[in-house]
């Protein structure tokens, strides 16, 4: 099965165009059709619908595909391993955040990496943790560091890093600010307004009332923290963030009994060779994690 027949079946499958897999690899598109012709003829299937405009995989395609990565992977791994043999650690690493992780965590990690290692570039993609991780599960970024998955995933290494408590706070003119002692069930009666229930951290807040088997009442949901302070401020509900946010237009909650947190940490392909780049990283931003975490 010839390798550059499977890097176009990739790339078709990703962008769902033969015409954008030909630009990535700059190549014509009769040159990636007869490709994809040369690849559905030596496995005597046909790999991709084609009705009118669209692309999509046929279920041969849809078997096909993990595979394909996996072989994507290997590739990457055994030239990873070649340029590892010899020199400095340098090159490019390709590296996912968090907004709120890169605000607040990342900044002395970086600077110290960058005083250590000049030669290597970092090539930073800032987005939500759950969308990174389905990117390291693709091979497409090499390492994260983002909010760790309550469960984990079999294909997936983590390194926790950082105990990240979460506190329930509210606007200091909210009803709920004047009572000095509150629980959970108190909270379920008012509108809360909090990370989206598809986020990890959405997830744990979630969990706790599903565990008392109280009903949350989430008038507004979005996956960027800072927008949510800002909503919780001006008094539209009470909220759950990181214990770091918490600034002077926030009061913080008082509930007995309830302690939340997550932890943040680092996330790499548990079937990738690290690059010696990747490597460096993972023990400079160890040399910086929580004992506890």
């Amino acid at each position: 099965m010839d390798i550059q027949n499977l890097r176009a079946f990739l790339l078709v499958a990703e962008t769902g165009s033969f015409s954008l897999a030909a630009e990535k690899l700059h190549l014509t598109q009769p040159a990636v059709s007869k490709r994809i012709a040369l690849l559905e003829e030596q496995l005597g299937a046909t790999l991709f619908d084609r009705i009118g405009r669209n692309t999509s995989l046929t279920e041969a395609g849809t078997a096909l595909l993990p595979h394909a990565r996996a072989v994507q992977r290997e590739l990457e791994a055994a030239r990873q391993s070649v340029r590892d043999l010899a020199g400095a650690v340098a090159g490019q690493l390709r590296l996912a955040t968090s907004h709120h992780i890169g605000l607040h965590r990342l900044p002395p990690v970086l600077s110290e990496f960058s005083r250590a290692f000049p030669a290597v570039h970092i090539d930073i993609d800032f987005m939500d943790s759950e969308q990174a991780y389905e990117l390291i599960m693709q091979g497409k970024v090499e390492l994260a560091v983002v909010t760790l998955a309550p469960v984990s995933e079999p294909s997936v290494v983590t390194r926790p890093v950082w105990r990240d408590p979460l506190d329930f706070m509210v606007a200091r003119h909210h009803p709920l600010a004047q009572h000095p002692a509150l629980d959970l069930q108190a909270l379920a009666l008012h509108p809360a307004i909090l990370p989206g229930l598809n986020t990890y951290t959405g997830q744990i807040v979630a969990g706790l009332f599903d565990r008392h088997q109280l009903r949350l009442q989430v008038s507004m949901a979005t996956n960027y923290l800072e927008t949510i302070r800002m909503m919780a401020s001006v008094g539209l509900g009470w909220t759950v963030l990181p214990r770091s946010m918490r600034d002077e237009t926030l009061a913080l909650l008082q509930l007995s009994g309830t302690s939340i947190e997550r932890t943040l940490g680092i996330v790499y392909h548990r079937g990738r060779s690290l690059s010696r780049a990747a490597g460096a990283f993972i023990e400079v931003v160890l040399a910086a994690a929580d004992t506890a975490a």
